[in-house]
């Protein structure tokens, strides 16, 4: 596949917003067509050449522990926890398995985005860019309908939820080992340690065009169960 052997996946967060779910389970467990979300991430980077995933939990660590021992993965496949306590920040939970990625580059992303995202193309694009960090960036189709107005106020038409204007981070990340020199256990990922690396020249952006859906809230799970439900869902790169 690539020199990235590694994914490291955020796995612990309370998932507040999805409460009908969480408070019995961890938000990566929340299901999509009856498989937890974070089943379907590992799919995603498993269907294309990724065979090591360290997934750093959390909150309701244990039970997301005993599906990662319980399911069958893909032969070859290695799938770790490591714990990393239920309040640390995200930056802080990729700083705390520093010592299991050894000096080489590695993936990282979160257990609740998925897409269909071409990971060859976006570690050639981190490789070839010389930096530090790549983060994905995605324009996420907005939540209502625009209202398209002249400037006498006439209403010209409307456009049903049209995709923003504005790049947002994505969730898929490649990293070369220097980035443990911009985290600490206390750093939240996308604030500091990115906000430098930007101000440094050492973060590359790699635009994915394609589908991308975060499940932050139960309209989201709903949404996506649904598109599962139809058949074909777009995030499905596996056979």
């Amino acid at each position: 596949m690539s020199a990235m052997e590694d994914v490291v996946i955020l796995c612990g967060g309370r998932g507040t917003r999805l409460q009908e779910h969480t408070r019995e389970i961890p938000k990566p467990l929340v299901e999509i067509g009856g498989r937890p979300i974070l089943w379907h991430v590992i799919q995603i980077y498993a269907a294309q050449g990724f065979r090591s995933f360290l997934l750093c939990t959390g909150y309701r660590g244990e039970l997301i522990e005993r599906f990662a021992a319980d399911e069958p993965w893909p032969e070859g496949t290695r799938v770790r926890c490591v714990e990393t306590g239920v309040d640390t920040p995200t930056g802080g939970r990729i700083h705390l398995v520093r010592d299991r990625i050894e000096g080489r580059p590695f993936c990282a992303t979160y257990s609740d985005g998925v897409a269909d995202i071409d990971l060859a193309a976006l570690v050639r694009s981190h490789s070839d860019s010389g930096r530090t960090a790549t983060m994905t960036v995605v324009q996420p189709e907005l939540q209502f309908g625009v209202t398209e107005l002249g400037e006498d106020g006439q209403v010209r038409g409307f456009r049903e939820k049209p995709r923003s204007e504005h790049w947002i981070n994505g969730g898929f990340f490649c990293f070369e080992p220097e980035v443990f020199d911009y985290l600490t256990e206390e750093s939240v990922l996308e604030r500091a340690p990115l906000e430098r690396l930007a101000a440094e020249d050492r973060l590359h952006g790699y635009r994915h065009t394609g589908f991308w859906e975060c499940m932050d809230t139960y309209k989201d799970s709903v949404q996506l169960n649904d598109l599962w439900a139809q058949g074909r869902p777009p995030w499905k790169v596996w056979a």
